[in-house]
């Protein structure tokens, strides 16, 4: 049997991005010449995108498409958890795809779904506003779960795709919760370790540190676990002076754990550690980690609500963090 054409065929032909072919597809800006490469290399693939537009209307395949970053990531596996709970009470099936917090690889599996006819998306957003803005103009219903997307990736111009539902933890509370515990301790040389996804939590640690952010002690990592260890590991070696460390999420936390064991940093009489999200193991670690914990399952519940939802919908819901205080923080010596 021969293979189906994908969109990330025709942007290999074409020699452009997933997201530029999505966008040139379903009528969006694009150059003269970009356009034309694109239908160019569409028209030798024999490449036909019947979803990306009249199809997506005329055709409901019904369900529910859930896009994730990483499924074997407690967050996001409880997360998921709480979209199929919440799928069941509907009998909606659920597709889940997972992008790998890869723009390019979500925009691929975007145009699958459209191509699929599926009219109901749950995503933790990997890409920025001109990577989504295709699909909304194609009808799809989207709701996003934990992150939101920028309309312009621009510095100092982004501004929020605000038109898409949302299901958010309270960031801004939790991570300022989190510094004002380290300051109470007397900690003032505070890093964090942020990975894609998370500039809300590093605006909100440079807004809870004010005058007394030093730039050198955030350090951020790609999406992988080795980047996490090096980000962490680097940080650790680079500033020796630094007292506590606010991770951005548990990959990060375990990043953090590993780097100080190897390097023999002691937590907490070294380094106080607090990291975002709530796992299992936080409490096994030698000491427990005092974490923000997130409620994940809640937060893929209502978005699995609002997507199922057909008349007005709120476009943010924000869910509350909780700072529980375990063993991994101390005074600073």
């Amino acid at each position: 049997m021969q293979r189906r054409i994908t969109i990330k065929d025709v942007a290999e032909m074409a020699g452009v991005g997933v997201a530029t072919v999505s966008r040139v597809l379903s009528g969006g800006s694009a150059s003269a010449e970009t356009r034309e490469r694109v239908l160019d290399a569409a028209t030798k693939l024999d490449y036909r995108p019947s979803a990306l537009g009249r199809n997506l209307r005329q055709q409901r395949s019904g369900g529910i498409a859930l896009l994730v970053p990483d499924i074997t990531d407690s967050f996001y596996a409880r997360l998921t958890d709480g979209v199929l709970s919440c799928a069941r009470s509907y009998r909606e099936p659920v597709t889940i795809g997972v992008t790998g917090d890869d723009p390019e690889q979500e925009a691929d599996l975007v145009g699958a779904l459209l191509e699929q006819s599926m009219d109901r998306v749950i995503a933790v957003p990997s890409g920025d506003g001109e990577m989504w803005a295709p699909a909304l103009r194609a009808g799809l219903s989207v709701v996003f779960a934990d992150r939101r997307v920028w309309r312009d990736p621009a510095p100092g111009q982004r501004r929020v795709l605000d038109e898409v539902p949302a299901v958010l933890a309270d960031d801004r509370a939790g991570v300022r919760t989190a510094v004002e515990y380290l300051t109470g301790l007397g900690h003032r040389k505070i890093g964090f370790l942020a990975r894609h996804g998370q500039s809300y939590r590093m605006e909100a640690f440079r807004a809870a540190v004010g005058d007394a952010l030093d730039e050198e002690l955030v350090a951020p990592a790609r999406a992988s676990r080795d980047s996490a260890y090096a980000a962490a590991a680097g940080l650790l070696q680079r500033r020796p002076d630094i007292t506590a460390v606010l991770t951005g999420d548990n990959m990060l936390g375990e990043a953090a754990v590993l780097a100080a064991r190897e390097l023999d940093v002691r937590i907490p009489r070294d380094l106080s550690l607090v990291m975002f999200d709530d796992v299992p193991w936080a409490e096994l670690c030698a000491p427990p980690l005092t974490v923000v914990a997130q409620p994940a399952q809640d937060i893929g519940y209502r978005a699995a609500e609002l997507v199922m939802r057909q008349g007005r919908r709120p476009r943010t819901v924000t869910l509350p963090t909780q700072l529980i205080i375990r063993g991994s923080c101390g005074p600073r010596r």
